[in-house]
């Protein structure tokens, strides 16, 4: 998200991950979608060498430490890959899973995987669908929160801190259109694709949830009890939403 959220340092994250690794789970290390100054930089490629963890590369300059170093990564979705040649080129770079921009449908995703099947790599790479949570649309060097509290980005303070689900704005019509979290704009109403599981089978080899809150572990359980259509999860217009998937309105919610 944001460079200044340092309250947990490098090495916290990386004996974190340790930890995780250590009860079987696989680890990847996301990085940052704007990177901004040198420092960011150089932490950066702290991230790139830890030497154990695999990369999740949200900008091109990632891909291209990783490539230097022949390091297998994630293509993120804030990459925005919309075609099947620009993951080739990733593959050759050592891309090993693509995450799908959030804004593209299943429809999009079959026919960009059939593109693959023609290039022959179809097999190559893993597909993953974030599938929960407010969605991240877009990025910018500004920061809203700390512009909503009326500070300037370099004295905000860390002001995010406060809203640990971002800020609500709504429309004239008092309809929450989107969230700003710091340098991020995100969807207003929840993405869930938990009752499309089996729409997705065939096709998509992992399913990401962005965590809020404690809660996210209920809806883990929820989506693992529905991977099979068998406990569909109860969703709610003006709160959740399935659009994009649909290939409808993002804010869109079709049963």
């Amino acid at each position: 998200m944001c460079s200044k959220r340092r309250a947990t340092k490098v090495g916290d994250w990386l004996e974190m991950a340790k930890s995780l690794a250590a009860s079987g789970k696989q680890v990847a290390l996301s990085t940052l979608a704007l990177v901004q100054a040198s420092s960011e930089l150089s932490e950066l490629k702290r991230y790139v060498d830890n030497g154990d963890f695999l990369l999740e590369a949200s900008d091109l300059g990632v891909v291209n430490l990783c490539a230097e170093r022949k390091l297998p990564f994630v293509a993120g979705h804030a990459l925005n890959c919309y075609n099947a040649v620009t993951l080739r080129r990733l593959l050759k770079e050592g891309m090993v899973r693509w995450c799908m921009p959030v804004e593209l449908s299943r429809d999009w995703l079959v026919n960009l995987l059939n593109q693959c099947d023609e290039l022959g790599i179809r097999n190559q790479f893993e597909v993953e669908v974030l599938s929960y949570g407010h969605l991240p649309l877009a990025y910018s060097a500004r920061c809203f929160t700390a512009r909503s509290e009326d500070r300037p980005k370099d004295e905000c303070e860390t002001c995010c801190i406060k809203y640990p689900n971002g800020r609500d704005v709504l429309s004239q019509e008092n309809q929450q259109v989107f969230v700003l979290n710091g340098i991020q704009t995100m969807s207003g109403y929840v993405y869930n694709l938990g009752n499309e599981l089996t729409s997705m089978q065939g096709l998509v080899d992992i399913v990401r949830l962005s965590p809020l809150g404690t809660e996210t572990f209920a809806m883990l359980d929820a989506f693992r009890a529905n991977e099979n259509g068998g406990a569909p999860l109860p969703l709610a217009a003006h709160s959740d939403c399935n659009g994009y998937w649909k290939r409808l309105a993002g804010l869109e919610l079709q049963a």
